[in-house]
């Protein structure tokens, strides 16, 4: 496409993450969605937040959002895992301690069981992280079970708010939302606004 047929993207508070998914995570073509509905584009984020220096940029922008007295990150596995783990490893660098855990999809038959894996524990102040999230049910049921341990969810972050719903149920849940990247700052709109 020419140039001058590219309408400029909007402005974001982390436009190198949003280049990077736009580059490595972003696909274009007739897509059928996990919610049924069709779609011509396609977010992999993990291809962002499994690269090297995609780590790097999502573990920089998490940690700038991060209320400073977060102790934990984490949510339900596997769409959280490297967002939480990286952020962790890179923020201890920086001399800022957190704690990283995993909330599996069920719970644990053997050894300790329970839903939570890592290193989270009662009285530990959470964000709860995704790489994607279009509804935002995953990121509400990770609260549940982290507020089921003792712990408090005190900010949700997606790396990319693709649905444009999430923030008003986080809302009903009395949790905070702060998408890192939003389906608009990528060029698309919200899927709620797609009829």
């Amino acid at each position: 496409m020419p140039a001058e047929d590219v309408s400029p993207l909007p402005d974001c508070a982390f436009p190198a993450l949003r280049d990077h998914l736009l580059t490595h995570s972003v696909r274009r073509g007739d897509f059928t969605l996990k919610s049924g509905r069709r779609s011509d584009w396609f977010l992999d984020a993990k291809q962002t937040t499994c690269a090297p220096d995609g780590m790097l940029l999502v573990a920089e922008a998490l940690l700038s959002v991060l209320p400073d007295d977060v102790t934990a990150l984490g949510g339900l596995t596997v769409g959280a895992d490297a967002a939480a783990y990286a952020t962790a490893g890179i923020a201890a660098t920086q001399g800022r301690m957190l704690k990283a855990f995993t909330v599996r999809k069920e719970a644990k038959g053997h050894g300790m069981g329970g839903r939570v894996a890592g290193a989270l524990e009662a009285g530990d102040r959470v964000a709860i992280t995704e790489d994607a999230v279009t509804r935002g049910v995953s990121m509400l049921e990770a609260a549940e079970v982290i507020r089921a341990v003792g712990a408090e969810p005190v900010l949700l972050v997606p790396v990319v708010d693709r649905g444009g719903t999430v923030e008003a149920m986080a809302a009903e849940a009395g949790i905070p939302l702060r998408a890192l990247v939003t389906a608009p700052d990528l060029g698309f709109p919200f899927e709620r606004d797609v009829s």
